[in-house]
């Protein structure tokens, strides 16, 4: 393995992508961003200022309109990214009921973790899948709440639409969103709780949550209070009553101006394209794209088992070369960690390899702010970087 690829008879693809961000999270900015394309009159100013309330609201009322989300369900900004918008919907509402949790990825697994050992809730069901699977969505309670991710960004797998979930349930469904909204339809007459980040499809930066609850959620927070202490930036409530400020840009604590200037750049870039359909249209043509190579590939295939499963944002791809599963457990798992750092090295894609707890692969983002031309141009590097990783292992 120690032959250099310049030595290689291997020829380079000529077409090279004009962006090498395929990173799943932080993820590519928009075509044609600029840091001098921010408002920065708000900086150095207070969040609670008349101008800061206004830019916080315009982020909520521009987000809520590019969502095309219902006029009875509130969005909030909250502290900690998509992670703590998720923390605020556990330790808020759940223990009214039992609960299923769904799992089929790492971020799945940490809810579970969470409900389990942080929260040390009784009536726990766990439903489970390894990667590339789903649970059996035909299983779950919905009397009982439920969690779960929409799309497994670890595992490439999503669930493929919301018929498993009933209209007269009785339980809260609480989905974790962050790497599925703006990218994939959601049923919100489905959904109760729905969870993100601006740093996956919007190309945002981090450190800021989004929360959108239905009137079923906000029954839930004033009828319920939970059992144990309540750290205050999971407070949507006070006296039992929801805390509306919050959904109209009075944050729970201090937010970057700079960062929610930022997501309303992308959102306004969003807008210019149609709205959500312009941004899903993208999506697909690179889930199209990454398809139609798959199709002739001779050593590489989706991670997700179920062609409807397959996420049209973080795309997992495994090997499956028999040649390549011929050889050491330890071996197989520097393939893919040798193609993405040859790929790199040639600037062409960074931050590609899976992630560390997931089966050894490729990930690549095919979130809106991705061109199609460079998800296109590429694939055809990935078959010379496997080319020329396979022939150094072969040598020795």
């Amino acid at each position: 393995m120690a032959q250099n690829a310049e030595n290689t008879d291997f020829a380079k693809p000529a077409l090279r992508p004009t962006s090498p961000n395929f990173s799943s999270g932080p993820c590519k900015k928009r075509p044609g961003w600029s840091a001098a394309a921010l408002e920065t009159e708000i900086l150095g100013r207070s969040h609670r200022s008349k101008l800061g309330k206004q830019r916080l609201e315009e982020v909520i009322d521009r987000s809520r309109a590019v969502l095309n989300l219902p006029d009875d369900y509130l969005l909030a900004v909250v502290p900690a990214s998509d992670t703590g918008a998720v923390e605020m919907a556990l330790w808020s509402m759940l223990g009214a009921r039992g609960v299923d949790m769904l799992a089929w990825e790492s971020f799945g697994a940490t809810w579970v973790t969470d409900v389990i050992k942080q929260l040390k809730l009784d009536d726990v069901r766990v439903l489970d899948a390894d990667y590339g699977k789903l649970p059996d969505l035909g299983s779950v309670d919905l009397d009982r709440d439920v969690v779960f991710t929409w799309n497994g960004t670890t595992a490439g797998v999503r669930v493929p639409n919301g018929d498993w979930i009933a209209d007269d349930r009785k339980g809260l469904t609480i989905c974790d969103a962050t790497s599925a909204i703006f990218a994939m339809e959601l049923p919100w007459d489905k959904l109760d709780v729905v969870t993100y980040s601006w740093q996956k499809v919007l190309g945002g930066e981090g450190g800021h949550g989004v929360i959108i609850l239905s009137p079923r959620a906000v029954e839930r927070l004033e009828s319920y209070v939970p059992a144990w202490p309540m750290p205050k930036i999971f407070r949507l409530t006070k006296g039992g009553k929801l805390i509306d400020g919050i959904f109209r840009g009075e944050t729970i604590n201090t937010p970057s101006m700079l960062v929610v200037e930022d997501a309303i750049d992308a959102l306004k870039w969003a807008e210019g394209l149609g709205g959500l359909e312009g941004l899903l249209s993208r999506t697909r043509a690179n889930r199209g794209h990454l398809d139609a190579w798959l199709a002739t590939s001779d050593w590489a295939a989706d991670l997700a088992e179920a062609p409807e499963t397959a996420s049209n944002t973080s795309m997992c791809i495994k090997i499956v070369d028999p040649w390549a599963l011929a050889l050491p457990v330890d071996q197989q798992a520097m393939l893919p960690k040798k193609i993405s750092q040859l790929l790199e090295a040639e600037n062409i894609a960074l931050d590609i390899n899976g992630y560390r707890d997931a089966p050894p692969g490729l990930r690549i983002w095919g979130g809106a702010t991705v061109e199609p031309s460079d998800i296109k141009a590429l694939l055809p590097w990935l078959d010379w970087a496997y080319s020329v990783v396979k022939a150094e292992f072969d040598a020795g």
